[in-house]
């Protein structure tokens, strides 16, 4: 890897803020708002439908920072996230950050009224395309599926250009409950 793992709240919130005008393809070809703005959405809706799972809410926040850690890698870019996150935020950021992607795989298959973005239905091929019948009851047995599916659901739904959502220093203390609480 050539990144750090992440040990304190100051150099979680300093990535974060790097990610303003960073996306999820190189040649910004791909979701319509940088990763900042789209960890903030997702944080937002996922504090609105789940307003008592902080650390669902933060997993939602930081899910795609793989992408600013290591450009141009769709099919690693959640467990680059995760490892990143998991010595500050603890092992269910981690876990749910990570499978954001098997949960697209899996709603791909689920849900016959999924409507990925453009970008996330061109990823799905790299990242493993929908998942088998076993995968699917395997992905259900994991006791983290509810928020994995939660996340999912919320990363399709965070990439409205112009959306106003909470600034990222109004998640500082969210990320200080979580790492206090590890």
């Amino acid at each position: 890897m050539t990144y750090d793992r992440i040990q304190s709240v100051d150099a979680l919130m300093a990535l974060l803020a790097d990610c303003e005008d960073v996306w999820d393809t190189p040649d910004r070809s791909g979701d319509p708002v940088d990763i900042l703005d789209h960890g903030l959405q997702v944080a937002a809706l996922l504090a609105v439908s789940h307003p008592g799972d902080e650390e669902l809410q933060l997993a939602g926040l930081v899910h795609d920072i793989g992408h600013h850690l290591v450009p141009a890698d769709e099919a690693g870019h959640g467990s680059h996230a995760a490892e990143a996150v998991e010595a500050l935020l603890g092992p269910r950021v981690a876990r749910l950050v990570a499978a954001h992607i098997p949960a697209k795989r899996y709603l791909a298959a689920a849900d016959p009224e999924l409507v990925l973005s453009a970008e996330s239905a061109r990823t799905l091929g790299c990242q493993g395309g929908p998942m088998t019948a076993q995968e699917m009851a395997a992905f259900e047995a994991d006791p983290d599926f509810p928020g994995a599916i939660a996340l999912r659901r919320a990363d399709d739904a965070g990439k409205v250009v112009g959306l106003a959502v909470a600034p990222l220093e109004s998640w500082r203390p969210v990320a200080e409950r979580v790492a206090a609480g590890r």
